[in-house]
């Protein structure tokens, strides 16, 4: 079994070595602009779009040419790999995996990536990059794995590096044999079907006052001037706080649960439809704008995106089983006697009108969910479709 990892650091640099870094950056930037602007070109003319090979002798012609010499001074092996993801991008929209490439700007594109000519010491906590020397960085965990590639990045005022590596491992067999089901929700991050309920972080609600108080600072003050950079770096810096936050916790809570069971099963949430906002338009305008709005700052803040995605592979890295069931009248059914019902649950209470059931909604919601994963494993399918047309059977799971 082949596992991809990557092993992000934080970069101890002067400020001549950030100077340099931020030189690389964008020349990789430029370069991808450049051969942006000549694929649209191009494009508008009728003609063919080039391919790598080609946009690899324009960069040749565009370090000769005394306008844009300064791209020497970048390691090639940069420049070149920038070719290289936007031919890519290119493949993704024929492929209808992804939309056209935009154009990167400067404050949000930092970064260059060195796929080959570096060399790591773990030993010593450095790496040696083209053009840079050796870079040391904060060796916080032992790298696993063989170096494929290193991606050099700023961020909130820091530059860091991520090495990504590869490893052959025997196929894994988790050490549980337990089944879980997950509901996500707002009041609680994850009810399971044993019912634990954890608690969400909030971690964009805790610092959303201070978050606007910042903001209205920064609107005070004559933009890109001294003091509007202090602002901006600050609010930067605190909204770096809040995703680290996030991020740890999630990567806590879900290393907890891919350890402890071999079988999770979560509902297979449409998150960006969930959140979309209900402005609406002139012509038609939406409805509870403020509580919609109130809701999705919730539903993105938990995080409910990354739990799913984190689960799915650390399951696999340890050899468990990750599955996704419709989320359809799992809040409505009766995990008891099956009786399906949109009165049964009232806020975070559910109690069934067939058989008088109480319980935690979450959790009731979570067993079904668990029941529908387990069907599937059974089946191969999920009978959803059958619980709109049967009757609900006493004793029994609304999905089994």
């Amino acid at each position: 079994m082949l596992i991809r990892k990557a092993f992000k650091y934080r970069l101890m640099v002067d400020e001549e070595t950030s100077r340099r870094l931020r030189m690389i950056a964008g020349c990789c930037r430029f370069v991808w602009n450049r051969a942006l602007t000549l694929q649209n070109e191009r494009f508008a003319a009728g003609e063919k779009r080039l391919g790598y090979v080609r946009l690899c002798r324009e960069l040749t012609v565009w370090k000769q040419q005394p306008e844009t010499a300064f791209l020497r001074e970048a390691p090639i092996h940069a420049l070149q790999h920038v070719l290289k993801d936007l031919d890519r991008a290119y493949c993704d929209i024929f492929s209808r995996r992804a939309g056209p490439p935009n154009f990167k700007k400067k404050g949000q594109h930092d970064s260059f990536r060195n796929p080959d000519a570096f060399t790591v010491d773990s030993t010593n906590g450095r790496v040696k990059l083209p053009k840079l020397g050796w870079l040391r960085y904060r060796n916080s965990r032992k790298i696993e794995g063989l170096p494929k590639n290193v991606t050099v990045s700023l961020h909130a005022g820091h530059w860091y590096v991520s090495i990504q590596t590869e490893q052959e491992v025997p196929e894994p067999v988790h050490p549980s044999l337990t089944c879980i089901g997950i509901d996500r929700g707002i009041n609680a991050l994850a009810a399971l079907s044993d019912g634990t309920l954890v608690k969400p972080l909030n971690a964009f609600a805790r610092a959303k006052r201070k978050l606007a108080r910042l903001q209205r600072q920064l609107s005070r003050k004559v933009k890109f001037s001294q003091n509007w950079k202090k602002c901006k770096a600050r609010i930067t810096k605190l909204h770096s706080r809040i995703a680290n936050m996030r991020t740890d916790y999630l990567h806590k809570l879900t290393t907890m649960i891919s350890k402890s069971h071999a079988v999770v099963v979560i509902e297979d949430l449409q998150i960006k439809n969930m959140s979309a906002s209900a402005k609406g338009s002139l012509e038609s305008p939406g409805r509870n704008v403020k509580q919609k709005a109130g809701l999705n700052s919730s539903i993105l803040d938990q995080g409910w995106g990354e739990f799913g995605r984190r689960l799915e592979y650390k399951l696999r890295w340890l050899g468990g089983q990750f599955l996704k069931v419709p989320p359809q009248y799992t809040s409505q059914t009766c995990n008891v006697c099956g009786h399906m019902s949109a009165y049964n649950r009232d806020s975070i209470k559910f109690k069934c009108r067939s058989c008088g059931h109480e319980a935690h909604a979450d959790v009731n919601a979570a067993k079904n969910i668990l029941a529908a994963g387990l069907a599937v494993i059974a089946c191969g399918e999920h009978p959803v479709a059958g619980l709109m047309k049967q009757e609900p059977t006493g004793g029994e799971y609304a999905f089994a």
